[in-house]
């Protein structure tokens, strides 16, 4: 009896534990408060960081958490239907697309560049053909005074250091995104290693997410990866131009980068590639980034997130370019607005 008395006891002082928490969790929340739940693409996490946060301002009731895990872990994880959202750099493939118990929403949110960033003392700027990145990526060049790199940048000494490749040990949007690029520019790249979020490198150190590239080239001497524009920029890394499918060699900007999209035709699905675009001043390496949400969703979420998503296509948009984002080209939030509405 006494054995079942302590059992007993010590059940109620468990469900009273857990009880007294959801409870206060429920009153920090707000009860009026709705948690929408999203994960993915590390390539925009700064600039939904800011507009989650900034959107919080303006309805307190809802509140929008997200994990910067990659495009893949976005896409697995919507869906699964463990989060209200996932993100992504890369549009999701027909395969991926077929495997969705129900229909998902690309929605395009803004534009960026992916950047080669190196590591290089003494040296801030360098000029790359797309030939030389996937050489380079491939393990075929493999020291900095390398005659084709040399050839691209004349006048500048370049030292007998050896190249250290830096790349993405996740899914990444920002690898398909660097990957098509290569696919497009380098036909040994395109049989030996393709495009997608995740691909067998032929050579280099993997790192987890924008950050982990960032943080291993800015501490290795003679390295070069490739992260999202604005990793580079606040972590003041170099990275160089690229030339660009005019021969131009262009370095990523917010106008060079709104200079991609400005041929692209739109599909209605809004899976498009920008890479390699042309224009005499189009950044070869740039591409949309995307929300993916579902167009049917439970417990009235639906329309938290077509009004977050508006929110941020309109009166969001200017704080991209603060964050080196592209903002949408006007004709494509027009139509991404209309396509936002069907979300219910």
């Amino acid at each position: 009896m006494k054995n079942r008395k302590k059992i007993k006891i010590s059940f109620s002082s468990a469900l009273f534990g857990a009880t007294l928490a959801a409870l206060t969790l429920a009153s920090l929340a707000g009860a009026d408060t709705t948690v929408l739940n999203g994960a993915g693409a590390t390539f925009p996490y700064p600039i939904y960081s800011k507009w989650f946060s900034e959107y919080r301002t303006v309805n307190a009731g809802v509140e929008i958490n997200y994990q910067s895990i990659g495009s893949g872990g976005g896409i697995k994880q919507i869906t699964a239907r463990t989060v209200d959202f996932g993100a992504s750099d890369g549009p999701m493939t027909a395969k991926q697309v077929f495997a969705v118990d129900g229909k998902i929403l690309h929605i395009p949110m803004v534009l960026g560049g992916v950047v080669p960033v190196f590591n290089l003392p003494g040296i801030a700027e360098l000029r790359l053909t797309g030939d030389v990145i996937a050489d380079i990526f491939l393990g075929k060049i493999t020291s900095w005074n390398d005659a084709a790199i040399q050839n691209a940048n004349p006048g500048v000494k370049l030292p007998a250091l050896a190249i250290t490749v830096v790349h993405r040990s996740d899914g990444s949007g920002t690898s398909f995104c660097f990957t098509d690029y290569l696919s497009k520019v380098s036909k040994a790249w395109k049989k030996k290693v393709g495009s997608a979020t995740a691909v067998n490198w032929p050579a280099g150190l993997g790192a987890k997410g924008n950050e982990g590239v960032t943080g291993l080239v800015k501490q290795t001497a003679g390295s070069i990866g490739y992260t999202e524009l604005t990793y580079a920029t606040q972590n003041s890394l170099s990275y160089a131009s690229v030339q660009n499918k005019a021969g131009n060699f262009v370095k990523a900007d917010v106008d060079s980068v709104s200079a991609a999209a400005a041929g692209a035709e739109m599909p209605k699905d809004f899976r498009v590639s920008i890479t390699n675009a042309a224009g005499g001043n189009a950044y070869p390496i740039s591409t949309f980034t995307w929300i993916l949400v579902y167009e049917s969703n439970t417990g009235g979420k639906g329309k938290i997130l077509r009004d977050v998503l508006k929110w941020a296509l309109t009166e969001g948009q200017p704080m991209a370019r603060e964050l080196g984002y592209s903002p949408l080209p006007e004709v494509v939030k027009a139509m991404v607005l209309k396509a936002v509405e069907k979300i219910g």
